[in-house]
Protein backbone atom coordinates (compact mmCIF):
# COMPACT_ATOMS: atom_id res chain seq x y z
CA UNK A 1 0.00 0.00 0.00
CA UNK A 2 1.11 3.74 -0.46
CA UNK A 3 2.61 5.55 2.35
CA UNK A 4 0.23 8.08 1.60
CA UNK A 5 -2.77 5.99 2.43
CA UNK A 6 -1.38 5.30 5.95
CA UNK A 7 -2.01 8.68 7.08
CA UNK A 8 -4.88 7.28 8.91
CA UNK A 9 -2.64 5.86 11.64
CA UNK A 10 -1.89 9.30 12.80
CA UNK A 11 -5.80 9.17 14.05
CA UNK A 12 -4.39 6.82 16.62
CA UNK A 13 -6.28 6.81 20.13
CA UNK A 14 -3.82 8.81 22.62
CA UNK A 15 -3.55 8.94 26.10
CA UNK A 16 -3.90 5.70 27.87
CA UNK A 17 -2.57 3.81 24.48
CA UNK A 18 0.80 3.73 22.63
CA UNK A 19 1.44 2.07 19.25
CA UNK A 20 4.57 0.98 16.96
CA UNK A 21 4.34 -0.89 14.35
CA UNK A 22 5.35 -4.26 12.61
CA UNK A 23 6.54 -5.70 9.17
CA UNK A 24 6.92 -9.16 8.27
CA UNK A 25 7.11 -9.57 4.55
CA UNK A 26 3.64 -9.09 2.81
CA UNK A 27 1.77 -8.07 6.58
CA UNK A 28 2.46 -4.87 8.06
CA UNK A 29 0.79 -3.98 11.34
CA UNK A 30 -0.21 -1.09 13.13
CA UNK A 31 -0.21 -1.63 16.82
CA UNK A 32 -1.81 0.18 19.79
CA UNK A 33 -1.79 -1.25 23.70
CA UNK A 34 -2.32 -0.01 27.07
CA UNK A 35 0.97 2.19 27.68
CA UNK A 36 1.40 0.11 30.88
CA UNK A 37 1.72 -2.97 29.26
CA UNK A 38 4.53 -2.26 26.87
CA UNK A 39 7.85 -3.03 27.11
CA UNK A 40 11.33 -2.38 25.17
CA UNK A 41 10.74 -6.31 24.31
CA UNK A 42 7.39 -6.08 22.76
CA UNK A 43 7.87 -5.28 19.20
CA UNK A 44 10.55 -8.16 18.62
CA UNK A 45 8.20 -10.56 20.26
CA UNK A 46 5.28 -9.55 17.96
CA UNK A 47 7.47 -9.98 15.39
CA UNK A 48 8.67 -13.29 16.36
CA UNK A 49 4.46 -13.93 16.52
CA UNK A 50 3.99 -13.08 13.09
CA UNK A 51 6.52 -15.22 11.72
CA UNK A 52 5.23 -18.36 13.77
CA UNK A 53 1.11 -17.23 12.97
CA UNK A 54 2.45 -17.11 8.81
CA UNK A 55 4.39 -19.94 8.71
CA UNK A 56 1.95 -22.93 8.58
CA UNK A 57 -0.42 -20.62 6.15
CA UNK A 58 2.76 -20.24 4.02
CA UNK A 59 3.81 -23.52 3.86
CA UNK A 60 0.19 -24.50 2.81
CA UNK A 61 -0.17 -22.04 0.25
CA UNK A 62 3.28 -22.84 -1.21
CA UNK A 63 1.65 -26.27 -1.99
CA UNK A 64 -1.97 -25.18 -3.06
CA UNK A 65 -0.91 -22.29 -4.68
CA UNK A 66 -3.53 -21.93 -6.89
CA UNK A 67 -5.83 -20.88 -3.23
CA UNK A 68 -3.49 -18.09 -3.64
CA UNK A 69 -5.75 -17.10 -6.58
CA UNK A 70 -9.25 -18.42 -5.87
CA UNK A 71 -11.79 -16.34 -6.10
CA UNK A 72 -15.17 -18.20 -5.06
CA UNK A 73 -15.69 -20.52 -2.26
CA UNK A 74 -13.51 -23.43 -1.59
CA UNK A 75 -13.86 -27.26 -0.01
CA UNK A 76 -12.54 -27.62 3.01
CA UNK A 77 -8.95 -29.85 3.66
CA UNK A 78 -9.15 -31.75 6.73
CA UNK A 79 -5.46 -31.56 6.28
CA UNK A 80 -5.19 -27.75 6.28
CA UNK A 81 -3.64 -25.87 8.66
CA UNK A 82 -6.11 -24.51 11.59
CA UNK A 83 -5.59 -20.55 10.29
CA UNK A 84 -6.54 -21.46 6.62
CA UNK A 85 -9.74 -23.07 8.35
CA UNK A 86 -10.57 -20.62 9.53
CA UNK A 87 -9.85 -18.57 6.60
CA UNK A 88 -12.07 -21.00 4.64
CA UNK A 89 -14.67 -20.81 6.51
CA UNK A 90 -15.12 -17.21 6.77
CA UNK A 91 -15.10 -16.99 3.09
CA UNK A 92 -17.59 -19.44 2.00
CA UNK A 93 -20.04 -17.49 4.45
CA UNK A 94 -19.18 -14.41 2.28
CA UNK A 95 -19.14 -16.68 -0.83
CA UNK A 96 -15.88 -15.38 -1.96
CA UNK A 97 -11.89 -17.02 -1.83
CA UNK A 98 -10.25 -17.96 1.26
CA UNK A 99 -7.65 -15.20 0.78
CA UNK A 100 -10.67 -12.57 0.88
CA UNK A 101 -10.08 -13.35 5.08
CA UNK A 102 -6.13 -13.32 5.19
CA UNK A 103 -5.47 -9.82 6.61
CA UNK A 104 -8.27 -9.84 9.42
CA UNK A 105 -7.17 -13.55 10.67
CA UNK A 106 -3.76 -12.71 10.68
CA UNK A 107 -4.66 -8.85 12.27
CA UNK A 108 -7.42 -11.06 15.19
CA UNK A 109 -4.26 -13.95 15.67
CA UNK A 110 -1.68 -11.29 16.62
CA UNK A 111 -4.17 -9.50 18.56
CA UNK A 112 -4.86 -12.88 20.53
CA UNK A 113 -1.34 -13.35 21.06
CA UNK A 114 -0.72 -9.67 22.75
CA UNK A 115 -3.99 -10.21 24.89
CA UNK A 116 -2.00 -11.94 26.82
CA UNK A 117 0.54 -9.87 27.39
CA UNK A 118 -2.02 -6.19 27.21
CA UNK A 119 -5.35 -5.63 28.32
CA UNK A 120 -6.59 -3.16 25.48
CA UNK A 121 -5.03 -4.06 22.15
CA UNK A 122 -6.02 -2.75 18.45
CA UNK A 123 -4.14 -4.21 15.61
CA UNK A 124 -4.86 -2.81 12.10
CA UNK A 125 -3.85 -4.90 8.83
CA UNK A 126 -4.06 -2.81 5.47
CA UNK A 127 -7.01 -1.02 6.99
CA UNK A 128 -8.42 -4.34 8.80
CA UNK A 129 -8.69 -4.48 12.56
CA UNK A 130 -9.43 -6.57 15.30
CA UNK A 131 -9.86 -4.58 18.88
CA UNK A 132 -10.11 -5.33 22.49
CA UNK A 133 -10.90 -2.18 24.41
CA UNK A 134 -12.10 -1.63 27.94
CA UNK A 135 -13.38 2.30 26.99
CA UNK A 136 -14.84 3.27 24.14
CA UNK A 137 -12.99 4.16 21.07
CA UNK A 138 -13.84 5.41 17.86
CA UNK A 139 -12.87 4.09 14.54
CA UNK A 140 -12.79 6.43 11.50
CA UNK A 141 -14.27 5.15 7.92
CA UNK A 142 -11.96 6.71 5.01
CA UNK A 143 -14.19 5.97 2.26
CA UNK A 144 -11.44 7.15 -0.40
CA UNK A 145 -13.38 10.09 -3.05
CA UNK A 146 -17.09 10.40 -1.35
CA UNK A 147 -17.53 13.44 0.21
CA UNK A 148 -17.60 11.37 3.66
CA UNK A 149 -14.79 9.83 3.96
CA UNK A 150 -13.00 10.90 7.14
CA UNK A 151 -16.01 12.13 8.41
CA UNK A 152 -17.48 9.57 9.88
CA UNK A 153 -17.00 7.13 12.79
CA UNK A 154 -17.90 3.85 14.21
CA UNK A 155 -18.43 4.59 18.01
CA UNK A 156 -17.36 0.82 19.99
CA UNK A 157 -18.33 0.07 23.19
CA UNK A 158 -16.30 -1.87 25.50
CA UNK A 159 -19.35 -5.09 25.40
CA UNK A 160 -19.01 -5.33 21.61
CA UNK A 161 -15.30 -6.38 21.69
CA UNK A 162 -13.05 -8.13 20.92
CA UNK A 163 -14.08 -7.54 17.55
CA UNK A 164 -13.08 -6.85 13.86
CA UNK A 165 -14.00 -4.44 11.98
CA UNK A 166 -12.90 -5.00 8.04
CA UNK A 167 -13.43 -2.50 4.92
CA UNK A 168 -13.52 -2.91 1.39
CA UNK A 169 -12.53 0.07 -1.00
CA UNK A 170 -12.41 0.29 -4.56
CA UNK A 171 -10.94 3.83 -4.09
CA UNK A 172 -8.54 3.39 -1.29
CA UNK A 173 -5.67 0.13 -0.16
CA UNK A 174 -4.95 -2.70 -1.84
CA UNK A 175 -7.95 -4.75 -1.50
CA UNK A 176 -9.25 -6.63 -4.69
CA UNK A 177 -12.84 -5.44 -5.02
CA UNK A 178 -14.79 -5.94 -8.44
CA UNK A 179 -17.55 -3.21 -7.31
CA UNK A 180 -17.59 0.47 -6.85
CA UNK A 181 -18.21 1.11 -3.13
CA UNK A 182 -15.97 3.54 -1.58
CA UNK A 183 -16.43 1.88 1.63
CA UNK A 184 -17.60 -1.37 2.28
CA UNK A 185 -17.47 -2.69 6.08
CA UNK A 186 -18.25 -5.09 8.02
CA UNK A 187 -18.40 -6.07 11.84
CA UNK A 188 -18.19 -9.37 13.67
CA UNK A 189 -16.51 -11.14 16.20
CA UNK A 190 -14.44 -12.61 13.89
CA UNK A 191 -12.07 -10.53 12.17
CA UNK A 192 -11.68 -13.49 9.67
CA UNK A 193 -15.37 -13.05 8.60
CA UNK A 194 -15.64 -9.57 8.68
CA UNK A 195 -12.72 -9.20 5.89
CA UNK A 196 -14.44 -11.83 4.23
CA UNK A 197 -17.96 -10.19 4.03
CA UNK A 198 -16.30 -6.84 3.29
CA UNK A 199 -15.15 -8.29 0.27
CA UNK A 200 -18.36 -9.18 -0.54
CA UNK A 201 -19.85 -6.63 -0.24
CA UNK A 202 -17.88 -4.18 -2.08
CA UNK A 203 -18.15 -6.61 -4.72
CA UNK A 204 -22.10 -6.95 -4.80
CA UNK A 205 -22.15 -2.32 -4.87
CA UNK A 206 -21.71 -1.08 -8.39
CA UNK A 207 -23.85 1.75 -7.83
CA UNK A 208 -26.26 3.46 -5.14
CA UNK A 209 -29.01 1.26 -6.32
CA UNK A 210 -26.74 -1.84 -4.92
CA UNK A 211 -27.27 -0.60 -1.71
CA UNK A 212 -30.28 -2.35 -0.54
CA UNK A 213 -30.04 -5.12 -1.73
CA UNK A 214 -26.24 -5.47 -0.35
CA UNK A 215 -27.10 -4.74 3.27
CA UNK A 216 -30.16 -7.94 2.33
CA UNK A 217 -26.91 -10.05 1.87
CA UNK A 218 -25.40 -9.17 4.93
CA UNK A 219 -28.24 -9.06 6.90
CA UNK A 220 -28.18 -13.13 6.13
CA UNK A 221 -24.86 -13.90 6.97
CA UNK A 222 -24.28 -16.21 10.64
CA UNK A 223 -22.09 -14.43 12.82
CA UNK A 224 -22.06 -10.98 11.57
CA UNK A 225 -23.23 -7.91 13.70
CA UNK A 226 -23.20 -5.42 11.62
CA UNK A 227 -22.07 -3.32 7.88
CA UNK A 228 -21.71 -0.32 6.57
CA UNK A 229 -21.73 0.72 2.79
CA UNK A 230 -20.55 4.16 1.70
CA UNK A 231 -20.83 5.21 -2.66
CA UNK A 232 -20.34 8.56 -3.40
CA UNK A 233 -22.57 10.74 -1.00
CA UNK A 234 -24.64 7.72 -0.03
CA UNK A 235 -24.61 5.48 2.69
CA UNK A 236 -26.35 2.18 3.72
CA UNK A 237 -25.79 0.49 7.36
CA UNK A 238 -27.27 -2.71 9.29
CA UNK A 239 -26.66 -4.08 12.70
CA UNK A 240 -24.59 -2.98 15.57
CA UNK A 241 -23.21 0.37 14.27
CA UNK A 242 -23.37 3.37 16.19
CA UNK A 243 -22.32 6.03 13.64
CA UNK A 244 -20.76 9.12 14.94
CA UNK A 245 -19.24 12.60 13.12
CA UNK A 246 -15.31 12.14 13.49
CA UNK A 247 -13.32 13.68 16.12
CA UNK A 248 -16.57 13.74 18.62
Amino acid sequence: MNSSLRLYRREAPGGRFISFTVKVKETDLWIAINQRSYSEDLVSATEKAVFKIRRPLEQYLASNPYLQSALEPCLIDPDAPPIFLEMVRAANKAGVGPMAAVAGVVAEKVGLFLLEIAEEVIVENGGDLFLKVNEPVSVGIFAGASVLSGKLALQIEPGQTPIGICTSSSTVGPSLSFGRADAATAVAPSAALADAVATALGNRVSGEEDLQQAITFAREIDGLTGALLIIGDKIAAWGDINLQPLGN
